[in-house]
């Protein structure tokens, strides 16, 4: 390809049109977006870019095309199973103007490209009231993961795309200030905020790398393996927190987190947790989700301790002890539980809630106490909240597909979760805000009280709180449920981009055509809607076809439509005239009239050796007086020339074949034609024989005949003067041999 591309940006000043600037054509691919149809514009450069690389660029792009769609269905497949996009949660709080109003933040938007700040004030005695209409802040890619924290008076807020991760520095007035974007090339998997130093983060990209990354300090790589820590599993899904100690971070992947130091060599680490037996894990067991639970102060629990979640258990594992889970415990959840919350004690002393969500909607509410040196463990039995699809009863009953529709949107994935516990005289309140996938924010309020039972062995004996219907929020739902059900507007239709036409036509011309074209059609082109049969006006009033010309009647036709009508004789007696009229030109026959012409002709001139008839010549004499050799009769050359006439060559022999296969006639021309009638009627059905004796009554005398004769001479020899089979053959051997056509006649 380099005879034909100049890959240099300089310009050439060839006069090759073989030859193409790649430069050019890359900013023509880039840059020009026409409106309309993006294929609606070719310059000659791509033209002859498609023309030059169609060869090698068909087998390139059929290869890359390919490899991409198996990556793609190999991905929507590991979706089906597991998607791990939104392991985190993509819903926080942020601190507001004053301690009872705060500012949520979450994703929405059909591509959940937008992020949203909505100030809520809350109260334990009532449900929660936005206050005006939310910010946004319009980005570049689906958000996956939102994390908010606190540190030193500064709240700085992290979110995380496909390919981009960003940072906030939120005020009190709630007015978010860019700080750094950051581009991952490889995809990111997980990011967090350090509990520690303000404005540290950490992030992790499917390539296995983890990297701190500071505004001030820009991106540190400080881990990056490839390969799975206990096992080989191919997922690139790759997960990093902090510890109690600022240097000192933990990196997870599917088979086990390990405790890494920055400040240390690479490489060096010991395991915190690995799928195996130190934990009594089960077969198939995976690593969902890893949150270190010391980031709340003042803390009730050690601030060394670590949250593991797999698709069957939730660990506890302290820092100083690894491998050794100090607390496990079934969950039970139907779906993967990719989302955790640790909340502070409703009340000094009390045991700190941890809220455990699945991806299916599903809610669990643990109780985790253990203060000083004590071992963590279970307050009281686990609580399994309400999910969205159980409050579906609460709806009014609607039409199959409206109820179906709410059901879809209701079930749901759920890909954020916050909460806040709000206290009060009586008893704690839980208000609890769920984000789905759908961009739908639903808010819960529940009310804790304490259960000092612990729990049994056999498993969670969960208590399920029945879900409280207030006014205020029946009319909220209502409003959604309206909003729901409303029939989308129709997209927009795509319109082809149109070309102008007026330079093409001159200006009197123009306006010919503008005046045919009717007031409604030309408003249903501007905009841009299907053409309709009240557009075009009234259509012309179609004609109705001519119909078919008589064609010239042939002589058959004419015959027998006399013959049926009666007036035979008068017919005959125009037919004469007509043909022996002075001055008058012979009418030309047409080609398939040529062979029955010929048989009239030929046995006209030839004579028939059976005959009893008088001798037309005194050379005349009997065949069997003559001798076998091949005899040549005294007119044979005129003849031929005669009968031969106006007949193609190539169907002469034709006519000899057929005028030898004749039968052999040895009577007088009154026999002659007597046999031939009696033939005709035996031959022929009863009506068509009185239909023939009809017509030969009908036939008028010969003008030159007596007038006893039936019919004329000529039509007379043609009946009797039928050449015999040996005359003809006779005839047939005097002439030379002619080759068979190469046509096939």
């Amino acid at each position: 390809m380099l005879e034909n591309f100049k890959l240099e940006g300089a310009r050439s000043y060839s006069k090759k049109k073989t030859v193409v600037s790649v430069k050019r054509i890359l900013e023509d691919l880039g840059g020009h977006q026409p409106w309309g149809c993006p294929w609606a514009y070719f310059s000659h450069r791509q033209r002859r870019f498609s023309i030059l690389g169609d060869p090698i660029l068909g087998k390139s792009v059929s290869n890359l095309l390919g490899e991409l769609l198996y990556e793609e269905l190999a991905m929507r497949w590991e979706q089906l199973l597991l998607d791990d996009a939104f392991t985190g949660g993509a819903l926080a709080w942020l601190p507001g103007r004053t301690p009872r109003i705060r500012q949520l933040v979450y994703p929405a938007g059909g591509a959940l490209d937008k992020l949203y700040f909505q100030e809520v004030r809350l109260t334990p005695g009532s449900d929660p009231r936005t206050l005006g209409n939310p910010g946004h802040i319009q980005l570049r890619g689906p958000v996956r993961q939102v994390v908010t924290c606190a540190v030193q008076g500064e709240s700085l807020l992290a979110v995380r795309s496909d390919y981009h991760c960003a940072l906030w520095k939120v005020s009190r007035q709630g007015r978010p200030a860019p700080l750094q974007v950051l581009k991952v090339e490889k995809g990111a998997t997980g990011i967090n905020l350090s509990p520690h130093l303000p404005g540290e983060l950490v992030v992790c990209s499917r390539s296995g790398a983890v990297c701190l990354w500071t505004p001030h300090d820009g991106l540190q790589q400080i881990y990056k393996d490839p390969e799975t820590l206990v096992f080989r599993d191919p997922s690139p899904w790759r997960w990093a927190d902090f510890t109690a100690h600022p240097r000192v971070l933990t990196v997870g992947d599917r088979t086990g987190v390990k405790i890494i130091d920055t400040q240390g060599p690479p490489g060096c680490g010991l395991l915190l947790f690995r799928v195996g037996a130190e934990a009594s894990c089960q077969k198939g067991e995976r690593v969902l989700l890893t949150q270190y639970l010391g980031e709340c102060v003042p803390s009730s629990l050690q601030p060394t301790l670590h949250l593991i979640c797999t698709q069957f258990s939730l660990y506890l594992m302290d820092e100083r002890l690894p491998l050794v889970p100090v607390l496990k415990w079934d969950h039970s959840l139907p779906s993967a539980p990719l989302l955790a919350q640790l909340l502070p004690p409703p009340r000094p002393g009390c045991a700190r809630p941890l809220l455990l969500g699945g991806q299916g909607g599903q809610l669990q509410l643990l109780h985790i106490t253990g203060e000083g040196a004590s071992t963590p463990r279970l307050a009281g039995h686990p609580q399994s909240l309400p999910s969205r699809s159980d409050s579906l009863s609460a709806f009014p009953l609607l039409e199959p597909r409206s109820q179906w529709q709410l059901q879809e949107r209701l079930q749901a994935p759920t890909i954020g979760l916050a909460a806040t516990i709000l206290s009060s005289s009586s008893t704690p309140v839980l208000s609890l805000f769920q984000l789905s996938a759908a961009g739908d924010v639903f808010h819960q309020r529940l009310h804790l009280r304490e259960d000092p039972r612990p729990p049994t062995d056999s498993g969670p004996n969960c208590h399920v709180p029945t879900a409280s219907w207030s006014p205020q929020a029946t009319a909220c739902c209502r409003r959604w449920l309206k909003a729901l059900l409303e029939v989308p507007p129709a997209p927009p239709v795509w319109a082809a981009p149109t070309f102008s036409h007026r330079c093409l036509l001159s200006f009197k011309e123009q306006q010919k055509v503008e005046g045919k074209v009717p007031e409604s059609l030309r408003a249903a082109m501007a905009q841009g809607r299907l053409l309709q049969q009240r557009d075009l006006g009234s259509l012309p009033t179609a004609e109705p076809p001519p119909g078919p010309e008589p064609g010239p009647k042939d002589e058959l036709s004419e015959r027998l439509e006399a013959a049926w009508e009666g007036p035979m004789a008068a017919w005959w007696e125009q037919q004469q005239d007509r043909t022996s009229g002075p001055g008058r030109q012979p009418k030309r026959h047409k080609r398939r009239m040529q062979l029955s012409n010929t048989f009239s002709s030929l046995s006209g001139h030839l004579d028939l050796s059976g005959a009893t008839s008088p001798p037309h010549s005194p050379d005349w004499t009997s065949p069997v007086s003559r001798p076998r050799s091949p005899v040549t009769l005294p007119s044979q050359e005129l003849t031929q020339d005669l009968w031969a006439q106006g007949i193609p060559s190539e169907r002469q022999q034709t006519l000899r074949d057929y005028m030898a296969k004749l039968p052999l006639q040895r009577n007088t021309p009154e026999s002659a034609s007597a046999s031939l009638s009696q033939t005709s009627s035996t031959r022929a059905t009863p009506s068509r024989q009185r239909t023939l004796r009809d017509c030969t009554a009908e036939l008028p005398p010969h003008r030159d005949t007596p007038e006893g004769a039936t019919a004329p001479s000529s039509q007379t020899s043609s009946i009797w003067a039928t050449p015999s089979r040996q005359q003809v053959r006779v005839l047939s051997g005097s002439q030379p041999h002619r080759k068979k056509p190469r046509m096939g006649f």
